[in-house]
């Protein structure tokens, strides 16, 4: 006599081959955590799993533990996450150094400008990086962008000096610095950075894109309206940036016409 298989003959409430499979494609591929997966199942695919199912899923895959340069890192003194109550009120700003292009010198900079409220992103590709170009990109970032922007807020690097502050002073903007060796103080934008090298450039074919900024650019444009307008973000409870903008829009409203006590 030998026994049984602990395993049960049929299981009517497992979860489905297709739904593991997609949950082990969104691991693998872009290294999401089990709770982004979760996010993004409902979003684009109308599933409804609990966290705990979906990192029930990973271990039995055995992929439960994020590759080495995934890892969360200690820190050896924790900061307390802070943001705006109302979009505008303060915009980070910073440059992404891209790799050189092939057989070349050449390098092209992401400017990328992140609302501290809303987290909706402005992004752009430039092949220098000084005032000038800043300047371009700031107001660029004005127009886009539809509210009024109160405070910017940059790190101390050149492209972000005298001409680019007086320059946003005559906008009506008030212009800071974050303390020196600080980024931290940037972390939203520094962290969308970290978003940009994980589900943008690394899935990126940049073959005859490099050569052509303004195609380059294009690319980038579809990943930032995919970011503003369809991508479920974790410190948002699952929200997209222009989900949370309505939310704060409608609320200054409902604000607006309640009566004063």
């Amino acid at each position: 006599m030998c026994d049984r298989p602990p395993v049960p003959r049929r299981s009517p409430r497992a979860t489905p081959r297709e739904v593991v499979s997609k949950v082990l494609y969104l691991r693998q591929n872009y290294h999401f955590g089990p709770g982004k997966i979760r996010d993004y199942l409902r979003r684009f695919h109308g599933i409804a799993l609990a966290t705990a199912t979906v990192h029930r899923i990973l271990q039995r895959h055995g992929m439960a533990r994020l590759p080495a340069n995934q890892k969360h890192r200690q820190h050896t003194k924790r900061w307390k996450r802070y943001e705006k109550q109302q979009p505008g009120h303060r915009l980070q700003m910073d440059v992404k150094f891209l790799e050189r292009i092939p057989g070349t010198q050449k390098r092209l900079y992401q400017f990328t400008a992140i609302d501290d409220c809303t987290r909706i992103r402005v992004l752009k590709i430039y092949d220098a990086c000084n005032q000038a170009t800043a300047i371009r990109f700031a107001d660029e970032v004005i127009r886009r962008l539809p509210f009024r922007i109160h405070v910017v807020q940059t790190d101390n690097g050149a492209e972000f000096q005298s001409k680019f502050h007086w320059h946003l002073g005559e906008l009506g903007i008030r212009h800071v610095y974050i303390r020196p060796r600080t980024p931290r103080l940037n972390g939203k934008v520094e962290r969308s950075h970290r978003a940009d090298n994980q589900e943008f450039y690394q899935l990126l074919d940049q073959k005859g894109i490099s050569d052509d900024i303004r195609l380059f650019n294009a690319k980038l444009r579809e990943w930032e309206d995919y970011y503003n307008f369809h991508r479920p973000h974790g410190s948002l409870s699952g929200q997209t940036p222009y989900e949370r903008l309505l939310e704060k829009s409608k609320a200054k409203r409902r604000a607006k016409l309640s009566p004063r006590s």
